[in-house]
């Protein structure tokens, strides 16, 4: 099963453009920045964990990996990793970028004590619209918008967190029961 789940995610991750640049996090930050109601974060949040590229695919039984970095006002403090396993009615694989505002101290003290998970009310926004518009991985999406740039959605924080994701490629259809767990890792 794990040799399935690999292969799986692996073909998602066949979806994700690489980036031209040699520093995903820029990129993905800049793409976050530009889109609509998650740029008006930027301004506001405590710190922020960027991951570039998730793949996630699954038939019955999915999986999702990705790795990321962790800000605190603006400067890198460490490392995060961020897996999923879903099982439910769910065929495809895809691949997205994520980002997960942190309101203040106490929830950026919250994400990086180590192991992380986001409980089933947890969702996100995802930014595009398209065949996986359908962007939550935390739970169900509570919108979506025609493209990158012009996100008409509207974000908030829940339990000092607010999480956004913009669809890379691919195509999963999904109804699944599943969460994040995100690992962390302090900066030497």
């Amino acid at each position: 099963m794990v040799r399935f789940l690999t292969a799986l995610l692996a073909l998602a991750t066949l979806a994700i453009p690489l980036s031209s640049r040699a520093d995903p996090y820029s990129d993905t930050i800049a793409l976050f920045k530009k889109a609509g109601q998650s740029a008006t974060f930027f301004d506001s949040a405590y710190g922020y964990a960027v991951f570039p590229s998730i793949g996630k695919g699954g038939v019955g039984i999915g999986g999702a990996y990705g790795k990321g970095q962790v800000y605190e006002k603006g400067k890198v403090i460490g490392d995060t990793s961020m897996t999923q396993v879903s099982v439910g009615l769910q065929l495809g694989g895809q691949g997205f970028s994520q980002i997960i505002f942190f309101e203040d101290d106490r929830s950026l003290k919250e994400f990086t004590s180590g192991n992380f998970e986001f409980g089933a009310e947890a969702s996100a926004i995802a930014i595009t619209a398209s065949a996986g518009a359908k962007g939550s991985t935390t739970g169900s999406s509570v919108g979506a918008s025609g493209g990158k740039n012009d996100a008409k959605t509207i974000g908030k924080y829940h339990k000092g967190m607010a999480t956004f994701t913009i669809a890379k490629g691919g195509l999963m259809y999904e109804a699944t029961l599943s969460g994040q767990k995100f690992k962390y890792t302090p900066k030497k």
